[in-house]
């Protein structure tokens, strides 16, 4: 990308992502839903195997309870390899995070779940492939993937027996192409009108919307479907004494981990506990590919998220490959001088709010001297290679944790087993592990 294409772009990711775009297009879905006639129509994607699918299935009773909308349900197939480049790490994250989630939503999911058989599998896609041609799917997706990650091979028989079987592959072939063309590539996910909702995670905001054109059936229960859990925001008077840590795993081309930086600084401080940074360079740069129905549902999933959280987003110069490099040259140095958060958090907000240039100097400058760091002594670490070997380690350490993206979080010290979690919208369950560490001990 040329200087010029750089300095415009970030204008342009701007007016892309700005509330004013979204509600426009939002004004321009309902007036053609109104023109022609037609309901509210929420389209849900399920992959059967996927533990966040069997999470979202629990609420589409509710959902249309609720809300005056239709769910036209799809079947569909894992995400493409170039979506999921890490599967077996997402696959068992999924089914443990799935778990540990699933009580802050009010829903249930098996603590012990394994990977569904693989012929469990397909009788259940065949079973719920059956259910959406009877149209009784949202009355029995849950059923069948509690039998099926339940491991209750007679509960599914009998769920075959009183629905019917039907042909799955046809069925998630149709799912997949409607996915790809509207420009996803998850299961669990909600399409609603131009947006998509991903999970149980994002259901709150697709309420918020139903909710704004005014779609909630009279008289019906007014709380969200699954609340955005929060953890006791109070730490405690009196604590355990225990020496509790907070590792921190973020890339500096990471737009969720930006959003996440000054809650995650602000959750240590409020705690007490201790910071530990643990920087890894960007997944592209790790050979891990992003295709391109990924970046977009990111980008305005993160300026949603951003919206949310109080954060500026929006701004966006890519510091993809060389400036990530140049800009993690100076990474030593801050944490010499005690300045490594401050120096990671500016180089984001430069980078996704600011629109600033960091593969100039002038922009690197910009970063640097916000975070308190004298550009002059700055300069002379520029393009040093002494920051790879840390970064590297931190890799290592974030797959040995099963994991691979970021931000990722471990909580360490106090009674139990480290935790470790992926995701900034798992933030309630970092603060929920560090408040329980600290809690004192009850005889």
């Amino acid at each position: 990308m040329t200087s010029i294409a750089r300095r415009i772009a970030p204008y342009g990711v701007e007016a892309l992502t700005s509330a004013r775009a979204r509600d426009l297009q939002r004004w321009v879905a309902e007036r053609r839903r109104r023109l022609r006639g037609e309901p509210h129509r929420v389209h849900y994607f399920h992959q059967i195997d996927d533990p966040y699918g069997q999470l979202a299935a629990q609420t589409l009773e509710a959902l249309v309870a609720r809300w005056d909308v239709g769910i036209v349900p799809h079947l569909v197939g894992p995400p493409p390899d170039d979506a999921a480049p890490e599967r077996a790490r997402l696959e068992a994250f999924a089914r443990r995070d799935a778990a540990d989630v699933a009580p802050g939503y009010g829903l249930v999911f098996p603590a012990d779940a394994g990977a569904p058989d693989r012929d469990a599998v397909a009788l259940a896609t065949r079973i719920l492939a059956a259910a959406i041609d009877a149209g009784v799917f949202v009355a029995s997706a849950a059923r069948v993937g509690a039998a099926l990650f339940g491991g209750d091979r007679a509960a599914l028989e009998a769920l075959a027996r009183e629905i019917g079987t039907s042909d799955a592959a046809a069925a998630i072939a149709a799912g997949d192409r409607e996915r790809a063309r509207l420009g996803h590539y998850l299961g669990a996910t909600f399409h609603y009108a131009g947006e998509w909702y991903w999970g149980v995670d994002r259901l709150d905001f697709l309420e918020r919307r139903l909710d704004a054109l005014g779609a909630r059936r009279p008289g019906a229960n007014p709380d969200p479907i699954a609340p955005r859990p929060h953890a006791d925001r109070a730490p405690p008077a009196a604590t355990s004494g225990a020496r509790v840590s907070l590792e921190f795993y973020a890339s500096l081309r990471s737009p969720y981990t930006y959003i996440a930086m000054e809650r995650v600084y602000a959750l240590a401080a409020r705690y007490g506990v201790e910071l530990v940074l643990r920087p890894v360079l960007p997944m592209v740069m790790r050979g891990l590919p992003v295709p391109r129905a990924k970046r977009m549902y990111i980008l305005f999933d993160t300026k949603r998220e951003a919206e949310d959280a109080g954060v500026p987003f929006g701004r966006v110069c890519d510091p993809v490959g060389r400036p990530v490099e140049r800009g993690f040259s100076l990474y030593p140095l801050a944490c010499a001088q005690g300045k490594g958060a401050a120096y990671l958090l500016s180089f984001a907000r430069a980078a996704f709010a600011d629109g600033v240039d960091l593969a100039t100097d002038a922009g690197l400058r910009f970063a640097a001297e916000r975070a308190g760091l004298a550009w002059e002594e700055a300069r002379a670490h520029l393009d040093r290679d002494g920051w790879r070997d840390e970064l590297e380690k931190n890799r290592e350490q974030l797959f040995a944790l099963g994991l691979w993206g970021v931000p990722s979080f471990r909580v360490l010290g106090g009674a139990g087993e480290p935790y470790a979690t992926w995701g900034q919208d798992r933030l309630w369950r970092v603060e929920q592990e560090i408040a329980r560490r600290l809690a004192p001990e009850t005889r």
